[in-house]
């Protein structure tokens, strides 16, 4: 059994596609899942499983979700052991840093530098961000809010047929503790 980190990008962000995260565990364990727990309202559901690999399992439940409540969800599912490597792989002092200045941009496929070439890192300083294994970090000492750099990531043409979901650094580090087993 490994035990994975579902991440699921824009529900019950807005009033838009509410998913109740009990509804969400009860879902999860329908579909053979063990030990299902979900972090916070937005997204994050830890669970153990002996079948799939993670593209699989992100695969099974983005289709669940929409058969059961009726809309499209994107879903990323990555294991402890990828989980901690990005938290450790991080370019910035994160442990100098507030958790709302750091975010991770998981991503379904690694970041090719070409996608982010229109964009100028000096444009946006003191915001930078630096690629990682299928993770963007974003440095934003004012916010995600109130972040240009973060606008300038989220356009749709940068991350265009990729699933892209990110995170502060405090549920970075809140995943990586979950999935290792500690409540």
């Amino acid at each position: 059994m490994t035990t994975y980190a579902a991440l699921l990008r824009g529900i019950n962000v807005g009033g838009n596609k509410k998913l109740p995260m009990a509804e969400l565990r009860t879902l999860m364990t329908g579909l053979g899942h063990d030990f299902v727990r979900t972090y916070l309202q937005s997204g994050q559901a830890v669970f153990t499983s002996g079948h799939g690999g993670t593209d699989s399992l992100a695969a099974e439940l983005a289709e669940a979700i929409e058969e059961r409540f009726g809309f499209s969800v994107d879903v990323l599912v990555r294991d402890h052991a990828y989980l901690r490597a990005v938290a450790e792989a991080c370019p910035f002092p994160a442990a100098e840093l507030e958790a709302r200045q750091l975010h991770v941009t998981y991503l379904s496929e690694p970041a090719a530098p070409e996608r982010y070439a229109d964009i100028d890192p000096a444009a946006h300083l003191p915001e930078e961000f630096r690629l990682g294994d299928r993770a963007l970090y974003l440095y934003a000492p004012d916010g995600l809010g109130r972040s240009k750099l973060a606008e300038a990531l989220s356009r749709p043409r940068v991350h265009k047929g990729l699933i892209a979901t990110t995170r502060n650094w405090n549920t970075v580090v809140r995943l990586v503790e979950l999935t290792a087993g500690e409540a």
